[in-house]
């Protein structure tokens, strides 16, 4: 199956996301990340979700979805050219200075940045695309993760033109 970002505007009112994700749920559709925030407009938020599935999914998807009273706009970002980006925070364990050093160099290469340091522990920031952290993230496999958090991908369109306006 495929992965999917999907860019959906939706208007900020009280249970839109909770009807979102109902839809996906009551379908059986996995929602493999979510974001979702106001945009320059307060009245107005925009969402992006990633999602796997075949083209038949991602059609019932977006058809469902443009279904739904507060959907502005709904595009798969998929197959265009967009940026994406994701936030993470990832607590590893680092039981002596071998290790610790280890981690540090790793973190450099990625241009990441230790935002706490404990005498058992470091805690990392990274962002990028979703790949990259996960490449991160396998390389710290290598030392104990203790606690990871990520933001979810958030997205935007590199076409010109592309605009979503509302």
């Amino acid at each position: 199956m495929n992965e999917h970002t999907i860019s959906v505007l939706v208007e900020n009112r009280f249970g839109v996301l909770a009807r979102v994700a109902g839809l996906f749920s009551g379908r059986g559709y996995n929602i493999i990340s979510l974001t979702v925030n106001e945009t320059h407009d307060p009245e107005v938020s925009k969402m992006t979700i990633v999602t796997s599935g075949d083209d038949a999914v991602l059609e019932q998807i977006d058809k469902q979805l443009n279904k739904l009273i507060d959907v502005i706009k709904v595009t798969d970002l998929t197959g265009s050219k967009f940026v994406e980006r994701e936030l993470a925070l990832i607590k590893v364990s680092t039981e002596n200075n071998e290790q610790r050093s280890q981690v540090i160099q790793i973190t450099e290469i990625f241009e990441a940045k230790i935002v706490s340091v404990n005498p058992a522990e470091l805690a990392i920031e990274i962002h990028g695309r979703a790949s990259k952290i996960n490449n991160f993230i396998d390389l710290m496999d290598d030392f104990k993760i203790v606690e990871i958090a990520r933001s979810g991908r958030v997205a935007i369109s590199r076409e010109k033109g592309a605009t979503e306006k509302y």
